[in-house]
């Protein structure tokens, strides 16, 4: 089993080990509801990273999540530059 990020829902940003091929994988929520999440990929040429997008998300809102966070990234880290 290898380690994938999880972005969106409750557990957004966390890394989890999901079955090699897995097209879902789920997460309970309180006693009686389950999370979804989605196997995607981000691609920049040639290569391509395997996350988990949250069910509620479409592939544009993870892509934005991942630019927002980054530029705060960016701006927070030391000497990093503010606006």
């Amino acid at each position: 089993m290898q380690t994938y990020l999880l972005i969106g829902g409750p557990y957004d940003g966390l890394s989890h080990p999901a079955p090699d091929g897995a097209e879902s994988v789920e997460f309970p929520v309180g006693c009686t509801d389950v999370d979804y999440y989605a196997r995607d990929s981000l691609s920049v040429g040639n290569i391509s990273v395997v996350i988990f997008r949250h069910e509620s998300l479409t592939s544009v809102q993870v892509l934005s999540r991942f630019v927002e966070h980054y530029r705060a990234w960016a701006v927070n880290r030391p000497g990093g530059r503010a606006g």
